[in-house]
């Protein structure tokens, strides 16, 4: 049975995610309110998207104990890490093109700069939604973080 955005006169089915209409969410967001140790909880959780205070966040106390910044700091290792292995799978196709004369190099370096603004757009949301309290979830290390977030 379709229902009706609240916001918007928009039709949708009952397990839309988002109105077409106007993009509101559907689903209630879990928000980041309130301070932890000295930050706010949404500074806290953007400034674990940097690797070292995501490291920091995880061993002090009470960062680690809030479940909002443990879920981005874990995320930002996720990410760290599949960047790595992203980048060294580049390395070793790119050794083969390599040998391809002219088009060879071109290839390698447009990929790869591909890839990395592409990296560098995810990082820059995830920054974004978590200065807005948000945790938004990527696919892999999203549900890496989520499996971690519950305090120790």
């Amino acid at each position: 049975m379709p229902i009706s955005c609240p916001d918007c006169p928009a039709q949708m089915p009952d397990t839309a995610a988002f109105c077409p209409g106007c993009g509101r969410a559907m689903s209630p967001v879990e928000r980041a309110r309130g301070t932890v140790g000295a930050l706010p909880e949404t500074v806290a959780g953007a400034l674990a998207y940097f690797l070292l205070p995501a490291i920091v966040f995880l061993l002090v106390e009470p960062y680690s104990k809030n479940r909002f910044v443990r879920f981005h700091s874990f995320q930002c290792l996720g990410v760290c890490l599949a960047g790595i292995v992203v980048a060294a799978s580049l390395r070793v196709v790119g050794f083969g093109l390599f040998f391809i004369p002219a088009i060879g190099h071109l290839l390698v370096w447009l990929v790869s700069m591909v890839v990395g603004l592409g990296f560098f757009a995810i990082w820059v949301v995830l920054i974004v939604k978590a200065l807005q309290g948000e945790m938004i979830k990527l696919p892999v290390a999203g549900d890496f973080a989520e499996r971690h977030t519950s305090p120790s």
